[in-house]
């Protein structure tokens, strides 16, 4: 082994292996150590808040009005029933108010609340707000109180439409089938009355 040769492997042994591993074992409590964010499909704006920043009963709501909204803007934005959302569906009032509940009311208010929280988290969960009688935390779960009851309301219209719809498809259905059904039935019955008067006759013949 040449003297450079030795040089090369000392700084690989004393040089970048040691760099190397004072640089993962950082990137390892980097990622252990860092807070983990809100994940909502339908809300993606809140990805950026870490979870422990908001009251366990903000969350829970947080989490009911995600599924029920991913739910509705299927419902209410996929109007041609093609299984997604695109330029070929039309573009109901109704679409656009749970797009604005889920994109800009929400975290405005959830941003609002945070900015209490941020000047004096005690504060904002205990003291009333001037004029109102409730505190940040109690204001932020009016607002998601109201939007998940309107998302239930929302739901609740549609099951029932649906439901109607397929009643006037089984009615129609009945209508469509049960007269061809009625008829061939008259039909049946007339023919035997026919043959059982036949058959009286040549009886009558015979005697």
């Amino acid at each position: 082994m040449t003297q450079v040769t030795a040089m090369f492997v000392m700084f690989i042994l004393y040089g970048v292996l040691p760099a190397a591993g004072l640089y993962l074992g950082y990137r390892g409590i980097k990622k252990v150590t860092a807070p983990k964010m809100l994940e909502y499909k339908a809300m993606p704006q809140l990805g950026y808040i870490p979870e422990k920043s908001l009251p366990t009963e903000v969350k829970t709501l947080l989490d009911k009005i995600n599924q029920k909204g991913e739910k509705l803007r299927v419902i209410y934005g996929d109007t041609n029933n093609d299984g997604k959302i695109d330029d070929t569906d039309t573009v109901t009032e109704t679409y656009i108010m749970i797009q604005n509940l889920m994109d800009k009311h929400i975290p405005q208010a959830v941003a609002d609340y945070r900015r209490l929280h941020d000047l004096d988290g005690q504060r904002a969960d205990t003291t009333k707000i001037k004029h109102s009688g409730v505190t940040g935390k109690e204001a932020l779960l009016e607002v998601l109180n109201t939007v998940d009851r309107q998302f239930d309301d929302l739901l609740d219209a549609s099951y029932h439409q649906d439901g109607q719809k397929l009643l006037v498809t089984n009615r129609y259905l009945q209508q469509r089938f049960d007269a061809p059904t009625t008829s061939n039935n008259t039909n049946r019955a007339s023919d035997i009355v026919i043959n059982e008067q036949a058959l009286s006759d040549k009886n009558e013949s015979q005697v």
